[in-house]
C-alpha cells in the first residue's frame, strides 16, 4: 500500500478515465469493461481504498434517511414507508433532519463513518460539492427521493408523476368552469415544484387559457408559504376563483388566507392541494388534492438502497416515477 492516500480524481487521471468511472468501480457498479475495471481495482487497492462486496468494510446493518425535518405529516408518511421496508430487510434506520441545510460538512461525514452506515436515502436534499467522492471512499451508496436540482445520472432517483398531477389538478378546476386559476407552488429550486407548475401551465394552454404570470406564486411547501402566496393572489385587482397549492400544508395556509379575506372555500374560492396527507380529511371543508404515494416512494427508495448496499444489485432504471391521482373532496365547486 502506498504511504500517502491519493484522491479519487488523481486515480481517475492515472487510469485515464472519468471520476464517474472510478466511482462505479469503487462502488461495485456495472457499466465498465473488465479490463478497465481490473486496472482501476489495482490502483484502488494500491492506495488503500475499499469497495463494496470485497469484505473489506464492516456492515453495521444501519441505513440513514436524511430529510429536511420530521415535524410534518408529509415527513411522517415518508418515515413510515422507509421504516416498514427497513424492518422487512432486517436493518436499522437512522433519521437525520437537515432543517434546510446543505449536506456534506465534515462532522456529518465523520458521523457516517463512525457508525458505519451502509447507505443513505436522501429526501429533497442537496449535497455539497465533493460529497459524492467522500461517500465513494466510504463505499456508501445513496438514493434520492424528490431531489433538489438534477442529481448525477448514475444515482437512483425516486419521484412521482408531478407534471401529470399538476395537469389533473388544473384540468379539474377548468372542468368546473374556472378560468382565473392561481397557483402557489413550492421552492424554486425543487424539481417537483417546477414539474407541478409545468403541468398547471400545460393544462391551461391546452384549454386555450393564457398562463398569467401574476397568478403564479412560489412558496415553501409550508403553511406560511401557502398563506403568503394566497394573500398576494387574493389582493390582485382580479383575484382568482380557484387556487392550486403545491402541497397540502400550503393548501391549509391558502384556507387561512381565504378566511382572513372574508371569503369562503369553496363558495368564493376553490382549492386543490397536493400529497393527500391525513390533514386533507381533517380540515373543513375536506381538501380535494392530488395523491402523491409518499409512503410507497420511501419504501421503494429503501428497497433499492438495500439491494445496492447488501447485495450489490443496481436498479435497472435510475429514475422511477410512481403515479399520482386526483382525489376529489369538498374544497372545489363550480365557478360562479
Amino acid at each position: 500500500m502506498a504511504e500517502t492516500r491519493m484522491t479519487l480524481a488523481e486515480i481517475a487521471q492515472m487510469a485515464n478515465v472519468s471520476l464517474a468511472t472510478v466511482s462505479k468501480v469503487l462502488n461495485g457498479r456495472t457499466g465498465v469493461s473488465e479490463a478497465r475495471r481490473d486496472q482501476i481495482l489495482g490502483l484502488l487497492d494500491d492506495h488503500g481504498y475499499r469497495r463494496r462486496g470485497t469484505g473489506g468494510r464492516h456492515r453495521a446493518g444501519l441505513i440513514d434517511i436524511v430529510l429536511r425535518g420530521i415535524d410534518t405529516l408529509w415527513a411522517t408518511q415518508i418515515l413510515v414507508g422507509a421504516q416498514e421496508e427497513a424492518s422487512r430487510a432486517g436493518v436499522g434506520l437512522v433519521v437525520t433532519p437537515t432543517h434546510g441545510r446543505m449536506l456534506g460538512n465534515r462532522h456529518w461525514i465523520t458521523s457516517l463513518a463512525q457508525r458505519h452506515s451502509d447507505g443513505l436515502v436522501l429526501v429533497v436534499s442537496r449535497l455539497q460539492i465533493g460529497v459524492d467522492q467522500e461517500l465513494g471512499k466510504l463505499g456508501i451508496p445513496y438514493v434520492f427521493v424528490d431531489p433538489i436540482g438534477v442529481p448525477d445520472q448514475d444515482v437512483p432517483v425516486i419521484g412521482a408523476t408531478n407534471f401529470q398531477g399538476g395537469v389533473e389538478a388544473t384540468e379539474h378546476l377548468i372542468g368546473l368552469g374556472h378560468r382565473r386559476i392561481g397557483i402557489v407552488t413550492g421552492d424554486r429550486g425543487l424539481a417537483c415544484s417546477q414539474e407541478r407548475l409545468d403541468g398547471y401551465v400545460d393544462a391551461l394552454q391546452r384549454a386555450g387559457i393564457p398562463a398569467d404570470e401574476e397568478l403564479i406564486q412560489f412558496g415553501n411547501f409550508q403553511v406560511e408559504g401557502g398563506y403568503a402566496g394566497a394573500s398576494r393572489l387574493l389582493g390582485l385587482s382580479r383575484p382568482p376563483t380557484a387556487i392550486f397549492a403545491g402541497s397540502d400544508q400550503q393548501a391549509y395556509g391558502v384556507y387561512q388566507a381565504i378566511k382572513a379575506a372574508g371569503l369562503s372555500v369553496p363558495g368564493d374560492v376553490s382549492v386543490v392541494g397536493f400529497d393527500d396527507v391525513p390533514l386533507c380529511s381533517w380540515v373543513s371543508p375536506q381538501l380535494t388534492t392530488v395523491r402523491q404515494p409518499l409512503t410507497e416512494m420511501a419504501s421503494e427508495a429503501t428497497r433499492i438502497l438495500v439491494e445496492m448496499a447488501y447485495r450489490g444489485i443496481e436498479p435497472p432504471h435510475k429514475k422511477i416515477e410512481l403515479a399520482t391521482h386526483l382525489v376529489i373532496r369538498e374544497s372545489t365547486a363550480p365557478a360562479r
